[in-house]
């Protein structure tokens, strides 16, 4: 906390940015409201899923820690709605405008490594309109034949892939279809130039133990029958599937694809495996220019 306040004070200007990102479990909320009550600051939300209402217990919004701390970017959604980098991006600069003109210090939150980056770097490619046509019929590719219509099209130096990310996969594609017979948009975004990044990254074995202890805990405190609740509200199945993890295996378990045992291995696993694809995306954020100070 005080390395982060003096590296702040150190950086001081109106416009700064103070990010704290980390994976899941992490501790990042608890840290940034710490650091927002010792520096007169609101918190920004960087989370891709926190956005949704009613969805609190499975995206973590651990609400009540925020105490008489500012937030903004959740529950701004209803649940169904789709949410991505480019409306987080409208959505963000709305939020940071608001807070440097109460002159209150700006904190960007959250383990979406995507959406962080897309305040802090121009994505030329980003400004390709989306085709939603398009990306259903190319989302029932399996990846490989991705893989292989990509590599046969070709990938300009500048345009960075995550290939093992199928969503993103099929963006690229449709990406790289638009510029067949189109020219790449030239005008530049808007990025937060003045900013601090630091990361939380506890060790491997305390991550693992964290993620287990708060998927019981998130059980007990009643996530199957948050879920349960979002269907009878109308939400569909194959909706809280594409929200993943936590929505996407309770779906299965009410649906009787997953024993109850199942569902814990299966959960447990992939909860793991998201927080190393974070970890991998921070790493990345760096070989892209990011300085992070990790804590």
């Amino acid at each position: 906390m005080n390395e982060i306040i003096h590296q702040a004070k150190e950086k001081l200007s109106p416009d700064l940015l103070i990010i704290i990102l980390g994976p899941t479990a992490s501790g990042k909320t608890k840290l940034a409201v710490e650091l927002a009550r010792q520096i007169d600051g609101e918190i920004i939300s960087a989370d891709s899923r926190q956005v949704y209402r009613d969805m609190d217990i499975g995206t973590g919004k651990d609400l009540e820690e925020y105490r008489d701390v500012p937030y903004h970017l959740i529950n701004i959604k209803k649940p169904g709605d789709k949410y991505n980098a480019d409306l987080f991006r409208r959505d963000f600069f709305k939020a940071y405008d608001h807070i440097i003109n109460v002159q209150k210090q700006p904190i960007l939150c959250g383990g979406s490594g995507s959406y962080i980056q897309s305040v802090l770097q121009d994505r030329p490619y980003a400004q390709i309109p989306k085709d939603s046509y398009l990306q259903k019929k190319l989302s029932q590719l399996a990846e490989e034949e991705l893989l292989e219509r990509i590599h046969t099209i070709g990938v300009p130096p500048d345009l960075q892939i995550d290939f093992h990310n199928h969503k993103r996969l099929v963006r690229a594609l449709e990406i790289l279809l638009y510029l067949q017979h189109h020219r790449q948009p030239k005008q530049l975004q808007r990025i937060v130039p003045n900013y601090l990044v630091f990361g939380l990254c506890p060790p491997l074995e305390k991550r693992r133990m964290s993620i287990t202890q708060r998927l019981h805990a998130r059980l007990q405190q009643g996530l199957v029958e948050e879920v349960k609740h979002l269907i009878e509200k109308g939400i569909s199945p194959a909706d809280l599937i594409y929200y993943g993890l936590e929505y996407k295996y309770i779906t299965l378990y009410l649906q009787g694809a997953l024993t109850y045992p199942g569902l814990l291995e299966k959960l447990n696993t992939e909860i793991h495996r998201y927080a190393k694809r974070q970890m991998t995306y921070f790493r990345k954020m760096e070989k892209d220019g990011i300085k992070i100070h990790w804590l």
